[in-house]
């Protein structure tokens, strides 16, 4: 299973018991200072303009999602008497690579809120590869054009940078079973079925998942607890970085998709912030003011961090980088300190992390942490 998929159950498993329990999330509910809704509002009044302004938020890049797919699949050459050619499909293959980088802007800005809620087109539209290989059970995926077995962005991913594909990712990939060697369309029915197959696939999942985002649809401690889950998985993609299991792994994008993630994680809590600022306390830890200023600063180093490196590729790991063990020399280099950087905004044990900081703001709004 994907992790994010076994990410989602986990966080669905809490948010039941949060609501079987007497603490669970409860509309009417007020802290203990008496907090509420502000400005005469309700505690339901409030989370429901979270979630529209969620929605309305998210919708948009959605909207990107679904209009770059189209535009890649439109992009897609269908020669009718050949496969791809680098030179004679050039322009066609940067229109699509072009597409792609659009296509997963828009996702990587979205999922953290939308995985927990709707995990099996999550699964089709953004697993890995070697996720995929390893629910084919050994069979694999030999047709890496017909739509079916391995489909999504990184699919579609792997076939048009197939050409540029790091030699630490192929020695990777070669080594699981079922593996298929990444390539361009060979046959002009190969560019076909890539076009009206594989393409069409991801187009149709992110049609859906426009079409079921809607505020019926969305419940606010979920979708809380996936922003706090995709803080998390920030500290994932760097670690797999060292392994050549980092997610955008053969267009080299993998930082931008961090500083997406970030993006889509600091938009999405602007829905929850007016709500977040009603809850008043003497406590710290429980007031939404100190609160959510501790939270934006946490943005902003994490910001200062990304903006270090250049470009959307994440910085080479030393070769002998270990993350349960890295030595002093490694974490002085790049990859070395946007590791411990990272790390530290995702500690959970800190209270001062991001992290830690968000399940703060979860437990003043009567949300699930996680």
């Amino acid at each position: 299973m994907h992790p994010r998929s076994l990410r989602a159950l986990a966080i669905a498993a809490t948010l039941l018991l949060a609501i079987a329990s007497p603490a669970g999330c409860d509309d009417s509910a007020t802290d203990a200072t008496g907090g509420g809704g502000g400005a005469g509002n309700t505690d339901a009044e409030n989370r429901t303009a979270a979630v529209a302004s969620m929605h309305a938020t998210l919708a948009k890049d959605l909207q990107g999602l679904v209009d770059a797919s189209i535009a890649l699949q439109a992009a897609a050459p269908t020669p009718p008497d050949r496969g791809w050619d680098l030179t004679l499909d050039a322009s066609a293959i940067a229109a699509m690579r072009a597409s792609w980088v659009e296509a997963r802007t828009a996702y990587e800005r979205v999922e953290g809120a939308l995985a927990p809620l709707f995990p099996n087109i999550d699964h089709d539209i953004d697993a890995r590869y070697d996720d995929f290989l390893s629910e084919l059970v050994g069979t694999g995926d030999p047709d890496l054009f017909d739509g079916e077995g391995v489909t999504g962005l990184h699919a579609v991913e792997r076939v048009i940078y197939s050409n540029t594909i790091p030699a630490n990712v192929v020695e990777l990939e070669s080594s699981l079973p079922g593996y298929v060697a990444a390539g361009f369309p060979a046959t002009a029915a190969e560019a076909a079925a890539f076009k009206a197959k594989l393409c069409e696939k991801l187009v149709a999942d992110a049609k859906d998942l426009l079409a079921q985002w809607q505020p019926a649809n969305i419940d606010a401690s979920i979708a809380f607890a996936g922003l706090v889950s995709l803080m998390n998985e920030q500290l994932e993609k760097v670690q797999k970085a060292s392994t050549g299991e980092e997610e955008s792994r053969y267009s080299a994008r993998t930082m931008a998709d961090l500083r997406d993630n970030l993006a889509g994680t600091k938009g999405a809590y602007a829905a929850f912030q007016p709500w977040l600022l009603t809850r008043s306390s003497a406590d710290p830890t429980k007031d939404g003011a100190t609160i959510d200023k501790a939270i934006l600063a946490g943005f902003a180093s994490l910001d200062a961090t990304y903006a270090k490196v250049s470009g959307p590729s994440i910085p080479t790991p030393p070769a002998t980088w270990s993350a349960e063990n890295p030595t002093a020399a490694d974490l002085m280099t790049p990859f070395g300190q946007l590791y411990v950087d990272v790390a530290a905004a995702v500690d959970a044990g800190d209270p001062a992390s991001v992290v830690s900081q968000m399940n703060d703001a979860a437990l003043a709004l009567g949300l699930m942490t996680f």
